[in-house]
């Protein structure tokens, strides 16, 4: 039986139902469920009159995958055994609070082994644990692209351009799949997986549409357009399958009354290659014989039409629902990102304005229903949302557990590049503001995607809005203008040849070149050793930030081998379409697997690393990922991740940054709550100066987390002294002064 002293109170899950057991995880409860239905052969065109190929598409789509599995789920007693309403991020951290995230197609697999069996090696786990990473974000691994007749068709879009629940056998199988979750399971970690709520590849469910066949339509946002309105309609150029309309083109069929014309913005705008949102297919007919056009929506790219969450026959939720639960019951994941899942709900408005396409409450409704399925069978999610603070804050009330930290990110390179914290201290203030605690989001180094600096929070519903930056009274709309401006001439360009932009999302960058820019390397064929211990303090100031404040920290593998970006000509095949972010996206070798590999097995082609395999850093302790273990060491032995955020006061240098957290409440001390202090200079000299914050209390010891020294003692005007080497950073707690002794009761 407990006693007092471990008895804690109960939370907000827990309170109506005392008796509810924990959380159950989730586990690979249906193996073997699709090995025993017939395949169909191929015979015959690949037309919609051939009732082989139609059957055939049928079999291999999601849509009827996600009709077996959800059935399986469907009036078992587990499906209620677990909270599902509310997020809770806390929980989520609890069971996974450091994340690898791997990009299949960069990782330098084992001889033999496939990328899935890759993740799965024991050595792997074992080093990760050495480190301290207990998550594992796979990537898409799933089937990806398209259909042509009977062939498959690439990816556009890094395989998030979903066209099955199979795993590609690109990347392993599903029982290598399964292995990694029990690998992992054993050394404490958690597997995460990713669904695609906001659209599909061309793959078997959009041809079946074009056809269409049953329900499938209901899928997409797309919309039959008769003969006798084809001339409004794009040609399709030969060798392809649809052709994006124009401006013109929109406007027309809009005026028709076919859709609701343009949107909010064009993301992935490129003249002549994305003007809009919208593309129209070419003639295709169906199993009825009838010939038929469709324009269907697309905010990403032409190969990913958009999946419709408020059609009658609701099959895109259907769809959906399918693909987590096979992640989460068939292969024994833990938890899912949602990917692209602000736009799932899209409307009309007034005559003459952008259709409303972010921010949608549809989106709200459709995050609650996805995440509250997670929940009900044990796992979490996290969504990767770049819309405003706002927008984050409403997803989450009944969504996600977590949110991909878009906000802080782009500020924090802006802190790097300019050695002043001005622009990240306004926007950490912003979150907490506007009721997005750190706790709930997840903060990351590098991942597969560009550095973002579309700063939507304040180019779109802020734009307007006053803000205080250098001196001045910066518009929302300006301050973007402003720190995208400071980004692109400081880490791109003559001073960073090696980093490029991407359209008008972002710069195409590794941390480490994202660092090597902003210390003025503009070229780095032949670093030294000294720049190279520049490079490294620096990531590891980066690190501190993202780790040393409540929520999740991420990292990738260019960033534990500290990766430089490739040189375009050896990508030049994968830049011709104008995407630059394969520029950092090069093959990297966590435990020299391979040393004389030149490519990955999917030819992505070896990158510089500055740091070298993990096997040679763990031998090493002044190394990236020895110094990263000790910080994350102390993240979790204080229990930084589940703090709670409660100041980020001015600062005495502009390159200083500090985060001012309370840790958890201590047993037996009810309301007790000790401090954590984050100082970080972003500056590349040394710097001196105070640390001021009303949670400090004057008399308090401030020792240093890493060392126990202490180092400080808090003055009346609740501050103390601190100086700092370039690009240092420190964990510090404050040891509260001692209580006076109550004086003795005079006689």
């Amino acid at each position: 039986m407990a006693t007092p002293d471990e008895l804690t109170e109960i939370n907000y899950d827990e309170q109506f139902y005392p008796a509810r057991p924990s959380r159950l995880r989730p586990r690979a409860r249906l193996r073997g469920l699709f090995p025993l239905r017939p395949k169909v052969a191929r015979s015959g065109k690949p037309v919609g009159s051939n009732p082989a190929y139609v059957d055939w598409l049928t079999e291999e789509s999601m849509l009827a995958d996600a009709r077996v599995i959800s059935a399986q789920f469907s009036g078992v007693g587990s499906m209620w055994q677990n909270p599902f309403a509310n997020p809770d991020p806390r929980a989520a951290i609890d069971k996974a609070s450091v994340w690898f995230t791997a990009y299949p197609i960069s990782l330098i697999t084992k001889p033999g082994k496939s990328f899935l069996g890759t993740l799965g090696d024991e050595e792997l786990w074992q080093a990760f644990e050495a480190i301290g990473i207990d998550a594992l974000h796979t990537g898409p691994v799933k089937r990806a692209g398209g259909l042509s007749g009977w062939d498959a068709t690439p990816s556009v879009d890094g395989h998030f351009d979903r066209i099955s629940t199979q795993i590609d056998d690109a990347f392993g199988t599903e029982d290598e799949f399964r292995t990694l979750c029990e690998v992992a399971g054993a050394h404490g970690g958690t597997v995460i997986d990713d669904i695609v709520p906001g659209h599909t590849g061309k793959g078997a469910d959009f041809r079946l549409a074009e056809m269409k066949v049953d329900d499938y339509p209901g899928i997409y946002h797309m919309v039959e357009i008769l003969p006798e309105d084809w001339h409004l309609l794009p040609k399709v150029p030969r060798g392809r399958d649809s052709a994006n309309l124009d401006a013109e083109a929109e406007d027309q069929l809009e005026k028709a009354g076919y859709i609701i014309g343009q949107l909010q913005r064009v993301i992935f705008h490129d003249p002549g290659i994305k003007d809009t949102n919208w593309s129209a297919t070419h003639a295709v007919v169906g199993p009825d014989g009838v010939e038929r056009r469709w324009v269907y929506l697309h905010y990403f790219k032409e190969g990913q039409p958009s999946i419709n969450w408020l059609d009658p026959t609701f099959a895109g939720m259907r769809l959906v629902i399918g693909d987590a639960l096979h992640s989460l019951g068939d292969l024994g994941t833990g938890a899912l990102r949602l990917d692209a899942n602000g736009f799932l709900g899209v409307e009309k408005t007034s005559e003459g304005a952008p259709a409303w396409s972010e921010g949608h409450p549809l989106s709200e409704a459709a995050n609650q229903l996805i995440a509250s399925m997670v929940r009900k069978v044990g796992g979490f999610t996290f969504q990767e949302l770049n819309l405003t603070i706002d927008d984050i804050k409403a997803t989450s009330e009944r969504g996600a557990d977590l949110s991909y930290d878009f906000v802080n990110r782009p500020a924090y390179h802006h802190a790097m590049a300019t050695g002043d914290t001005e622009f990240l201290r306004l926007t950490l203030n912003a979150s907490l503001q506007l009721g997005v605690p750190p706790v709930s989001l997840v903060h990351a180094l590098q991942n597969h995607d560009e550095m973002t600096y579309e700063l939507v929070h304040f180019a779109t519903l802020h734009k307007d809005e006053s803000f205080s930056f250098r001196g001045e009274e910066f518009t929302g709309d300006r301050l973007a203008t402003t720190v995208r401006s400071d980004l692109i001439d400081r880490l791109t360009g003559p001073a960073a040849p090696y980093n490029a932009t991407f359209t008008t999302n972002g710069i195409a960058s590794t941390t480490a070149s994202i660092i090597t820019a902003s210390l003025g390397y503009d070229d780095v064929s032949e670093l030294d050793t000294e720049q190279i211990e520049k490079v490294k303090r620096a990531h590891l100031l980066l690190a501190m930030f993202n780790a040393l404040q409540p929520g999740v920290f991420a990292l990738s593998g260019w960033d534990l081998c500290g990766m430089l970006t490739l040189e375009r000509k050896q990508v030049s095949w994968l830049l011709s379409t104008g995407d630059t972010r394969w520029i950092h996206r090069a093959a990297y070798d966590l435990l020299d697997y391979r040393p004389d590999a030149h490519e990955s097995l999917s030819k992505m082609p070896r990158g510089v690393s500055l740091y070298g395999s993990l096997p040679s850093q763990l031998e090493d302790e002044n190394s990236f990922a020895c110094r990263l273990r000790d910080i994350l060491e102390v993240r979790k032995r204080y229990g930084i991740a589940t703090s709670n955020q409660v100041d980020v006061p001015q600062v005495s240098h502009p390159g200083m940054l500090v985060m001012v957290h309370e840790l958890a409440e201590q047993p037996g001390r009810e309301g007790f709550h000790q401090i954590q202090v984050t100082v970080l200079n972003f500056s590349a000299e040394a710097i001196s100066g105070s640390v001021i914050s009303e949670y400090l209390e004057p008399g308090g010891v401030v020792i240093d987390m890493f060392t126990d020294d202490p180092i400080a003692e808090i003055d009346n005007l609740h501050s103390f002294a601190v100086s700092l080497e370039a690009h240092e950073g420190l964990s510090l707690l404050v040891v509260p002064p001692p209580e006076e002794e109550p004086q003795a009761v005079r006689r």
